[in-house]
């Protein structure tokens, strides 16, 4: 018999992570308050550390970066796209040499 997959909310991970981050209990005191593992805990630690500089950032400057990216996405696509291009044409002439 298979468990159901529990699900957090986003709320309930950031509360957790930081009680974890006050470093006032260890962990496993953390989490068996909380029911869930240890090693869940130190996840959502990190991942709030890891994304906590994003509440600092100034408006606009995600959506700029963003932006960006997708520019340059595009930009990767058509270079993919001319390249095939001339590979189809470069096996077209390269079947024209043979006979």
């Amino acid at each position: 018999m298979s468990k159901k997959r529990r699900t957090f909310s986003a709320e309930f991970k950031a509360k957790v992570a930081l009680e974890a981050l006050r470093e006032q209990e260890t962990l496993n005191q953390i989490a068996a308050r909380y029911d869930v593992l240890p090693v869940q805990v130190s996840q959502w630690k990190q991942q709030l550390l890891s994304s906590a500089s994003g509440a600092f950032e100034r408006p606009g400057e995600r959506a700029k970066q963003l932006h960006e990216h997708e520019e340059k996405e595009s930009r990767l696509y058509q270079k993919i796209g001319q390249l095939e291009v001339e590979l189809d044409w470069l096996k077209k002439k390269s079947a024209q040499w043979k006979g």
